[in-house]
């Protein structure tokens, strides 16, 4: 929810501060690039230090970016502040995915995903509702207050809850792999956001973005030449895992952009108020908490590849269908489609976080969770950015500015940018993930009677 929780914000954030609300997009950026930064270290982090130490000491200093948020004076001590609370985060998400891996038999793996995914779609959905009805009825300060006794309870909660996971397995860190891995990332995340939101001239976003994949293709030199690299992309050969995150990757590009583009639509296009635009936006949730009930039986009934393929199918059609709707269209179509919509994200991202551990061995499984942390993160990065590109292609060319005709257009190309993730997935085996979901083809069971 932090991580959209401020986009609501930015005007009056702006004006106590002294700056522009375009330039306070850098503070929405620099979390971002935190994350990408220090994603990559959680592994190495959990296995040299303990799990259940390093979540609860992420909650601490997030808690602690947080007042550093609420009294930031300035536009660098806010950015600066931001990036802190990213540090955190980056740590809480891949080490809480791996204590829930570690701790749960794979038998309840499904059921155990399913619980992860309802929070991680509906927190940026609830950020830009809460954080405009805490702006129009509080101070923004409290968007950030509010972390404190929450982050507090989380470490107290997690200490007498969460399983004690020893450390001391890891060997010394991987500096020039965390160097090369941190500017891969950070300089893909971040040049991707400043192509989509300028708020920086877009060559600096342009020349950042080159200078990233440059060092990405230098740590994949390096991996070669490393026997415990930081991020260890070997991993990739494993294909049930390399065929989940490559399917998420390009999945989570229509993903990153619908929360983008739908209260900008609902805004520009049908204007409302921010809050009623992220009332209506919050429908997707609505469809991502019933994702428990049904997707474990679904799993067992038709299998990991099926499930997946359905659920992007399905879901690149309900990312496209927003560019179909007009101030005119009725709100119960609207929310029913949107309650779709989020239901199809669920069942794919409860699956495919499942999958990516059915060959997994113990001794992976904190690479494993970073390198699914990270293509997250650039993949929804790349999602804004498109979004962002069409749009302002679509001024370009027709000269117009954002209308109606620009959304539909955004919409419909980036639900079949969605759609192209069902190429890698016709590769999976049949098979896949049988191991956890229970599945049993009905030759075998018919063979076995």
């Amino acid at each position: 929810m932090d991580s959209t929780i401020i986009s609501t914000a930015l005007p009056s954030i702006a004006a106590d501060i002294g700056t522009n609300p375009i330039a306070l997009k850098l503070a929405l950026t620099s979390y971002f690039v935190s994350l990408a930064i220090f994603i990559p270290v959680s592994g190495w982090m959990a296995d040299r230090y303990g799990a259940r130490r390093v979540f609860r000491a992420a909650i601490l200093v997030f808690v602690v970016g947080s007042v550093a948020c609420a009294m930031a004076g300035s536009l660098l001590e806010f950015v600066g502040a931001r990036f802190l609370q990213g540090m955190g985060g980056a740590m809480m998400t891949p080490v809480g995915r791996l204590i829930l891996v570690r701790s749960t038999p794979r038998a309840q793996l499904v059921s155990a995903m399913a619980w992860l995914t309802m929070p991680a779609l509906i927190g940026p959905l609830l950020g830009s509702p809460v954080g405009g009805f805490i702006t129009t009825f509080f101070s923004w300060h409290w968007i950030f207050i509010i972390n404190v006794p929450i982050g507090l309870i989380g470490v107290v909660l997690s200490g007498w809850v969460l399983p004690e996971m020893p450390g001391g397995n890891a060997g010394r860190i991987d500096w020039p792999g965390f160097f090369l891995a941190g500017v891969a990332a950070s300089g893909v995340v971040f040049g991707l956001s400043v192509i989509s939101m300028p708020a920086l001239p877009p060559v600096v976003g342009a020349a950042t973005l080159v200078l990233g994949i440059i060092a990405a293709a230098a740590y994949v030199r390096h991996v070669r030449r490393t026997p415990a690299p930081i991020l260890d992309i070997r991993l990739f050969a494993n294909p049930v895992l390399r065929i989940s995150i490559l399917a998420g990757i390009i999945f989570r590009i229509g993903i990153g952009a619908a929360p983008f583009l739908l209260p900008l639509m609902f805004q520009l296009g049908f204007g409302m108020n921010p809050l009623e635009s992220g009332l209506l936006t919050f429908a997707t949730a609505v469809g991502a908490m019933s994702v428990k009930v049904i997707v474990g039986w679904m799993l067992k009934r038709m299998g990991f590849r099926i499930v997946l393929i359905i659920a992007i199918a399905t879901g690149s059609l309900l990312i496209a269908a927003p560019g179909l709707f007009t101030p005119q269209t009725p709100y119960w179509l609207i929310i029913a489609t949107l309650i779709l919509m989020g239901f199809a994200r669920a069942m794919f991202f409860t699956s495919s976080n499942a999958l990516l551990f059915a060959d997994i061995d113990e001794r992976q499984m904190a690479q494993a969770s970073a390198l699914a942390s990270v293509s997250q993160q650039v993949s929804i990065a790349m999602g804004v950015a498109v979004a962002g590109m069409l749009l302002e292609a679509h001024h370009v060319i027709t000269g117009q500015e954002l209308d109606m005709a620009a959304f539909s257009m955004t919409f419909f190309v980036v639900g079949a940018l969605s759609a192209l993730a069902l190429i890698p997935l016709f590769q999976l085996a049949s098979d896949a993930g049988n191991n956890i979901s229970g599945h049993t083809p009905k030759t075998a069971a018919s063979s076995k009677g």
